[in-house]
């Protein structure tokens, strides 16, 4: 018998409008997954069973009609808890938010939602989705599906650990630091961060966003087909929202002259990357070779100070609201611990500030849009080393060199790029994974070596994760 849980959001919608399957069948067997599994990992934080189901029933009975269905009709789809999901409470991780309901969806919530996508949970993430491993006060820790000794990573960790263990086959979550790819890479699944602009960012009742999370922070999928993130993308960039960053491009730029030239950056800034991490990359560039890719290596251009110039512009967002109210009183000891350890990265960045970072970031990005005027595709690591144990970013001497580990992550979100994170293997019981990049807008590119990737090396996901009962998740 198939196990329904363990198919791809296509696959799912394929069965459904053949009749093969019904919605209320797929749901019911990802809540039951859900039932299964969460205890292990502590993924999903909230189930939306009544309403899942009754969404489900009404669209069995309008395909028993002969009525139109969208495309993702009766896919299940889980949603970190910083997305507004109407009737359902956004809380950001922070306990003091647990009855905060939203009574609206976010705009491409409302759009997957038109698409036939039926929410089914929601996912945990660290309070405030400002920290690099997920736990909180209100629902506890994420446990990484491969080994509870290693963070799922941050800050969309709960979404990727939900759609790894097969509990989901699509998740939404947001991407400001590498909050997508990060996680993807800790559980062995793909993430799209689509460009600044795709997606609109909030809904017409939003409150004021601070202008970091506006510049630097897009919001996207995770599933464990790289078709899947293609089907779910395409049905979250059309509602504005009222965004006024929102870009309604195509989908699809102009065709690129075969063979696409790939760029292999292994030089981060200096940074050393970790054996597996540099055997991922290796692996991955021989596949897009023998795919028909043109691989040569390259040096991204003012990497360093692209990631300088970003923890400046984020560091405002810090420094604004650190006592707004003050975290002590709001959030776990843990996540106090985390900011106050990071607050002096913060202030080392203030200190060596840009007579303005808007302008440096627009040179940056001209050198950078030059740079890929030659080769449009650029293979390079997410973050340059595994997953961490858990605990290691509570640790000062650890955490003082994680900016440099993630150079490649954060110039993405600052020049507005797009990027895949999609596994290409493991190594030591852990998933590595690949991140590619592409000029503003042009997902497909990502999207379509992504593909190929996949193809060559297949996919991690999902798995059982082991049965540890003293693992320390709660909820």
């Amino acid at each position: 018998m198939t196990r329904l849980w363990a198919l791809g959001a296509q696959d799912l919608a394929e069965m459904i409008r053949s009749g093969e399957i019904s919605c209320r069948e797929v749901v019911e067997a990802h809540l039951r997954r859900i039932d299964e599994v969460n205890p292990l990992v502590n993924a999903v934080t909230v189930t939306l069973g009544e309403d899942s189901l009754a969404a489900a029933d009404a669209a069995d009975r309008a395909r028993a009609r002969g009525g139109a269905t969208g495309p993702l009709c009766g896919v299940p789809m889980t949603v970190k808890e910083n997305v507004d999901v109407a009737g359902s409470a956004t809380t950001l991780g922070i306990a003091a938010l647990r009855e905060a309901t939203a009574s609206a969806d976010a705009p491409f919530v409302a759009e997957l939602r038109a698409a036939g996508a039926i929410p089914i949970g929601r996912t945990n993430m660290p309070e405030f989705g400002m920290r690099w491993h997920t736990d909180n006060a209100l629902y506890g820790a994420t446990v990484n599906p491969w080994s509870a000794d290693h963070t799922p990573g941050a800050s969309s960790g709960g979404e990727a650990a939900a759609v790894a263990t097969g509990m989901s086959p699509l998740g939404i979550g947001n991407d400001g630091a590498g909050s997508l790819r990060w996680p993807a890479q800790c559980c062995g699944v793909s993430a799209l961060k689509p460009s600044l602009g795709r997606v609109a960012q909030t809904g017409e009742r939003a409150g004021p966003t601070p202008f970091a999370f506006q510049l630097l922070a897009v919001h996207g999928p995770l599933a464990r087909r790289v078709r899947d993130l293609r089907l779910a993308f395409h049905h979250m960039c059309d509602r504005s929202g009222g965004d006024p960053w929102h870009a309604p491009v195509p989908l699809y730029g102009p065709p690129v002259p075969a063979p696409v030239r790939v760029r292999v950056v292994t030089d981060v800034g200096g940074a050393r990357l970790a054996p597996e991490v540099a055997d991922a990359l290796k692996r991955a560039a021989a596949a897009l070779a023998d795919a028909g890719y043109l691989v040569e290596e390259g040096e991204a251009p003012a990497l360093t100070r692209a990631s300088e110039v970003y923890t400046q512009i984020m560091s405002e967002y810090g420094r604004v609201h650190r006592d707004q109210p003050p975290v002590e009183t709001i959030a776990s000891p843990g996540f106090v611990r985390f900011w106050q350890l990071y607050e002096p990265i913060w202030a080392r960045a203030a200190g060596e500030r840009a007579f303005d970072p808007m302008m440096e970031r627009a040179s940056i990005a001209r050198l950078w849009s030059t740079w890929m005027s030659h080769a449009p595709l650029v293979l390079a690591p997410i973050r340059t080393r595994p997953a961490f144990r858990v605990g290691s970013d509570l640790d000062p001497g650890w955490l003082a060199d994680w900016p440099e580990t993630m150079r490649m992550v954060v110039a993405v979100n600052l020049l507005g790029l797009p990027a895949v994170a999609v596994p290409v293997g493991q190594a030591g019981g852990l998933p590595q994974a690949v991140q590619l990049i592409a000029p503003r807008f042009r997902e497909d590119l990502c999207l379509d070596a992504a593909e190929a990737l996949e193809s060559a090396l297949g996919p991690l996901t999902p798995i059982d994760p082991p049965r540890q009962p003293d693992a320390g998740a709660r909820g």
